[in-house]
């Protein structure tokens, strides 16, 4: 296999479970992100995952979210992150469960740090894909906020997120006698008709949170 974005990199509706192949590079004190797009009809994110091409010594690690500078074409800032995770000493897959809200057709980074080991902890890549991958280099002991770009190369990494779609109906209910129901559509009445709304946000911390 190789590093294939949708199948064991970026955004993917199933999580891999095979070795990726690939190239391998250093990952262990420091911090890494790799971009995709939310695909159409994601609201949320429920498992993180990085594929660690070595064998190496109990570390822990990171996982975080980034929303992207189009300026520099780059991470940006921390909308997420779960800071306590155990490496464990073998190779493969390195997973943690998430409960994260995201938009569909936005640009995230999908990102990872790891904590210094004695032996060095690779991660797995594809070069010449034509997608960019941000790195934080120099130390790096938390995935900081905002992120300092490291530089960036055309790689595409061995980091996923999985991906879900809304469950059909607007997420919302109301109560009626004392027992909650599902609201399962919303219009609003213009000109005096009825139109259905496709869609509903709310800004939490300046980002824009999807309700439905």
């Amino acid at each position: 296999m190789t590093v294939t974005k949708g199948t064991n990199c970026g955004f993917v509706s199933v999580a891999p479970t095979s070795d990726p192949g690939g190239a391998t590079a250093a990952l262990d004190n420091t911090s890494r992100a790799q971009i995709d797009t939310a695909p159409a009809g994601a609201t949320k994110i429920t498992e993180i995952g990085w594929y660690a091409g070595t064998a190496s010594e109990e570390s822990n690690f990171e996982v975080g979210l980034y929303s992207h500078d189009t300026t520099n074409n780059c991470a940006l800032d921390r909308l997420y992150v779960d800071n306590s995770n155990a490496k464990g000493t073998t190779e493969g897959w390195k997973t943690v469960a998430v409960d994260w809200a995201i938009t569909a057709g936005t640009t995230y980074w999908i990102a990872v740090q790891l904590d210094d080991t004695a032996t060095t902890t690779g991660y797995d890549y594809t070069t010449g894909t034509g997608t960019q991958s941000g790195v934080c280099t120099g130390g790096s002991a938390s995935l900081i906020d905002p992120w300092v770009n490291g530089g960036t190369g055309v790689r595409l990494t061995a980091f996923y997120a999985v991906w879900e779609a809304g469950a059909a109906g607007t997420n919302m209910q109301v109560n009626i006698g004392d027992v909650w129901k599902d609201i399962p559509t919303a219009q609003i009445n213009i000109g005096d008709a009825w139109k259905p709304i496709a869609g509903a946000q709310i800004n939490i911390g300046d980002v824009w949170k999807t309700i439905f």
